[in-house]
């Protein structure tokens, strides 16, 4: 009997720690009119700024439990805009993004860990064109304050820089880098705003 009461309150109390734990990841709602994800790629010498118009998003983070954090996002390929039809269409073709057979590039996080001065580094799996790829994100925290537009809500901010080598993410075969046309390394810049009740 007491080997069995034991037990009892021992179970007992994982089940209130285990939902503690997880509380402790505070969720947040994606601003997508002031959020996105911008790039910059070479052309010859010049560069080439673009980003995606339909990106969503699942937040988890509290900056006081970063283990618990989490972070995916899903871009729409098809909404890329670099401010040329011709050139997003052929953006969206089979040379690069191949946006009919893989209409989506998602990430979703396996790990974050506080690297200190406000940085949080997202390790996760980004999957591009059929294919998971790891990836790890340093996202830096702007900071988080009531809204001072939006009664009852707090907002949330971070920003982040990567280069990704396009090459090695199978977008594109190479024969524009080949040629000096279109560089290999992209310039990647997440900027995210969030909301959350108080």
């Amino acid at each position: 009997m007491k080997t069995r009461s034991v037990l009892l309150t021992t179970l007992t109390l994982l089940s209130l720690l285990v939902p503690v734990s997880w509380a402790a990841a505070r969720s947040w709602e994606l601003d997508p009119a002031h959020s996105n994800i911008y790039f910059s790629i070479d052309h010859i010498y010049a560069k080439v700024h673009g980003h995606f118009r339909e990106i969503s998003s699942t937040i988890d983070f509290d900056p006081a439990q970063p283990t618990a954090a989490r972070f995916s996002f899903e871009i729409k390929v098809d909404s890329i805009d670099t401010g040329i039809a011709k050139r997003d269409k052929h953006l969206l073709s089979e040379d690069f993004f191949d946006s009919k057979t893989f209409p989506l590039i998602k990430f979703t996080s396996t790990a974050v860990t506080d690297a200190g001065n406000g940085v949080y580094n997202v390790s996760g799996k980004l999957t591009i064109k059929g294919k998971e790829h790891n990836l790890t994100l340093p996202l830096t925290l702007a900071g988080i304050k009531d809204h001072p537009a939006a009664a009852g809500k707090q907002v949330i901010g971070f920003n982040g820089r990567i280069t990704v080598d396009r090459l090695a993410l199978n977008v594109g075969s190479g024969k524009f880098y080949e040629k000096g046309l279109v560089g290999k390394d992209v310039e990647v810049l997440v900027s995210i705003e969030a909301l959350a009740g108080k």
